[in-house]
């Protein structure tokens, strides 16, 4: 085995190294020492932690249940929610919320709260919310107990738990209030009428559709512009200032005002302006609200018009000039003035309208009152009340001779012959005139004398103007007593027939009889027609009279026919104003004679000789149709008038009677001899049977049968007997 080389240790640096050494062996102690001190640290940590774990189930239950109690006191409601929708837990305000004890509440699903028509938008919300695990949120509408409750659903899941933690707020006002933002902007955008909004200063901020359609402006061509922009100019600045006055005054205004489209046409409008505040008072915006009432206020004008206004004449009709006569009494009697009123009735309209036709008579009525206009003043009023009759009223007179003056010039002014369509015209007025408040104070008493004074003028033959007096009053009054006693009279049977013989000169025998009416008044005694036939025929009760009168010949002239002589003919009156009333009496009359067995030559009618010229369409009617059937017709009076042989053919007259005054005189004067003669001779040309009447002595008798008079009526023959004695006087002829 080799040996190893002898090696020389150098003692000098033992010491170091063992210094050395043991410093690493100190420092390898020290290391010990100080990893068992932080290891006894750490031990004392963990001791101190297992201590914290010890108690922390303690402090979290108590943590749990503090915020258990801070989550009722929440005001927001809070569901922790499965993802089936079943309700895991609930807060305090969450049953606040529902009305639902949180102890039901937990054994129900929250989508069966859920409405119907937020179904799927609730199970689309659930299911998006644990799936996508982020904050999620919807509305939805809740019914509950019948109540339908709007929500807001905030929601974010809890993976651990499986559940989702959801924030629940009522926001049914909210909903409401947008619904009916929805319903107003609806309306704003449809409503038909223009609404138009500004600021506190006057400038539009906005406007709706039916602005632009009814203005033709669009809102982007007004906003910003001042909202009196399109004004028109009918209105005058004081209008303006008065909107803008009682808009700072009230905030309100409303009312018409005409405007101008953007075509320059111009409108009218009935405008409301509303204003809105803020909580200071201060003005926010102003509102207008405005609808279009031009054709509404034509119509309204047209209607007017037609319920103020006489259709033909333009003239003020009866209504509007009861209306201008009130005010016109009203301002009299302020001012202590006299006012007068005229009533103007034409005469002889009626015959002139159903001559010429009523075309021509409404351009007569149309000329007379353009002419009545031109008499009077533009404060008076000339109004047409009906048919032919005129009102004129004039204001502020002061004397009757600016009365008459006035009065004379309408005369004057309708008796200026009219030319219409190339025939010449002639027509003339009766005027009644009164006075307020000498004779009245009261319209219809001053409207009833001015009519007695007219009817007065009329009578006193027309063309003329006439005061009312309180003698034309009293004349009136005992005319209505009359009136009123005829009626009675007419009722309790106090009317009766007399009857005149009528005999042929020839043979002496008593055929013919002329019905006479007599009136046996209770006061009054016996009355002839004299006394009473003009009343009833000026209040038309003329019509009633006639009736009776017919039907009581009828009566009598049947008994006759069949006791004396089967030709016996009874003649009755007949009065002008029946024949106005047209044919209907006629053919009642001709019905009553069939009723009654007797043939139409039974009853004779007797005319005045003046109706003959009559020319109206209503009495050349009748009288056609009394010859039609056969109905005999006697000319009255005949030769005091002026008829015409023409119209003696047109109607076949049946009779002339004489009038009396030519009769008296055939002693005396030749020339009513040959007048006698020549109309017996004429009538008998044209087949026509002669009566002369007022034959009251033998030798008038005899000259009459010489020149071959028919018949023959008179005192000399008989006086007018009741039926009684009449009787009687047939029975001594047999």
């Amino acid at each position: 085995m080799k040996k190893m080389p002898h090696s020389t240790i150098d003692d000098s640096h033992l010491p170091q190294q063992t210094e050395l050494q043991l410093s690493k062996m100190s420092a390898a102690i020290a290391q010990k020492a100080t990893g068992s001190q932080n290891l006894q640290r750490q031990l004392k940590v963990r001791r101190g932690e297992l201590d914290k774990l010890r108690i922390a189930p303690t402090q979290l239950d108590s943590s749990l249940e503090l915020y258990t109690k801070l989550d009722d006191f929440i005001p927001v409601a809070y569901f922790m929610l499965a993802s089936d929708s079943s309700i895991v837990d609930a807060n305090q305000a969450a049953e606040w919320l529902l009305g639902i004890p949180r102890s039901t509440l937990c054994l129900q699903h929250f989508a069966k709260l859920v409405a119907e028509e937020s179904q799927s938008t609730f199970n689309a919300f659930l299911e998006k919310t644990f799936s996508i695990r982020h904050h999620q949120s919807c509305e939805v509408a809740l019914k509950i107990a019948g109540r339908l409750i709007w929500i807001e659903i905030k929601a974010i899941a809890d993976p651990l738990l499986q559940t989702c933690r959801a924030s629940v707020s009522d926001i049914t006002e909210r909903k409401q209030t947008e619904r009916r933002l929805q319903v107003a902007t609806m309306a704003y955008q449809a409503i038909d009428e223009a609404i138009l909004i500004t600021d506190a200063s006057y400038r539009i901020v906005a406007v709706n559709p039916a602005f632009t359609k009814l203005t033709g402006y669009t809102e982007e061509e007004v906003v910003g512009q001042f909202a009196h922009f399109y004004k028109s100019e009918c209105h005058d600045s004081r209008f303006y200032l008065n909107i803008w006055k009682a808009l700072r005054k009230t905030g309100h205004w409303q009312g018409e005002i005409w405007k101008r489209r953007k075509n320059g046409e111009i409108y009218l409008e009935w405008l409301r302006i509303n204003t809105n505040y803020d909580s200071n008072g201060k003005v926010l915006q102003r509102v207008a609200i405005s609808t279009d009432i031009t054709d509404r206020k034509r119509a309204e004008e047209t209607m007017w018009k037609r319920a103020n206004f006489d259709q033909l004449t333009c003239l003020p009709n009866r209504y509007l000039f009861y209306d201008r006569m009130q005010l016109a009494i009203k301002q009299a009697y302020r001012e202590g003035r006299t006012m007068a009123l005229m009533l103007l009735d034409l005469d002889r309209f009626k015959e002139i309208n159903d001559t010429l036709g009523h075309d021509m008579g409404d351009s007569l009525l149309l000329e007379i009152a353009r002419r009545l206009n031109h008499c009077v003043r533009e404060t008076d009023t000339v109004a047409r009340l009906g048919g032919d009759e005129f009102a004129i009223i004039l204001n502020e007179m002061e004397d009757r001779v600016s009365i008459e003056r006035i009065a004379q010039g309408i005369l004057q002014q309708l008796a200026e012959p009219l030319l219409l369509n190339g025939k010449k015209v002639n027509i003339s007025a009766s005027i009644g005139i009164t006075f307020y408040p000498e004779d009245a104070s009261e319209i219809e008493t001053l409207m009833k004398n001015a009519d007695q004074a007219m009817y007065d003028a009329k009578e006193a033959g027309r063309n003329r103007f006439s005061y009312f007096t309180h003698t034309i009053q009293e004349t009136v009054r005992s005319q209505a007593i009359l009136d009123n006693d005829l009626r009675d009279a007419l009722a309790d049977n106090q009317l009766q027939l007399h009857y005149q013989p009528i005999i042929e000169l020839a043979s002496g025998v008593i055929y013919k009889a002329e019905a006479l009416i007599r009136w046996r008044h209770p006061q009054q005694g016996w009355l002839n027609p004299t006394d009473f036939i003009a009343v009833a025929e000026k209040t038309g009760l003329i019509v009633e009279i006639s009736d009776w009168v017919f039907k009581e010949a009828a009566r009598q002239v049947k008994l006759w026919r069949r006791y004396f002589d089967k030709r016996f003919q009874i003649s009755i009156n007949g009065s002008p104003m029946l024949f106005h009333y047209g044919s209907e009496h006629q053919n009642s009359w001709f019905e009553h004679l069939q009723q009654n067995g007797l043939t139409v030559d039974s009853i004779g009618v007797e005319i005045g000789e003046g109706l003959l010229l009559d020319t109206s369409h209503a009495i050349s009617s009748t009288l056609s149709s009394f010859c039609e059937i056969g109905m005999p017709i006697s000319i009255d009076d005949f030769g005091t008038g002026c008829s015409s042989l023409s119209c003696l053919q047109k109607f076949h007259i049946a009779y002339l009677k004489i009038d009396r005054s030519f009769v008296s005189q055939l002693l005396n004067q030749s020339n009513k001899i040959m007048l006698c003669e020549a109309m017996i001779a004429m009538a008998h040309k044209l087949k026509i049977k002669v009566i002369a009447e007022g034959v009251e002595t033998h030798e008038q008798r005899e000259q009459l049968e010489k020149m071959g008079c028919d018949f023959a009526q008179g005192y000399l023959l008989s006086k007018p007997l009741s039926a009684e004695a009449f009787d009687t006087l047939l029975q001594k002829r047999e």
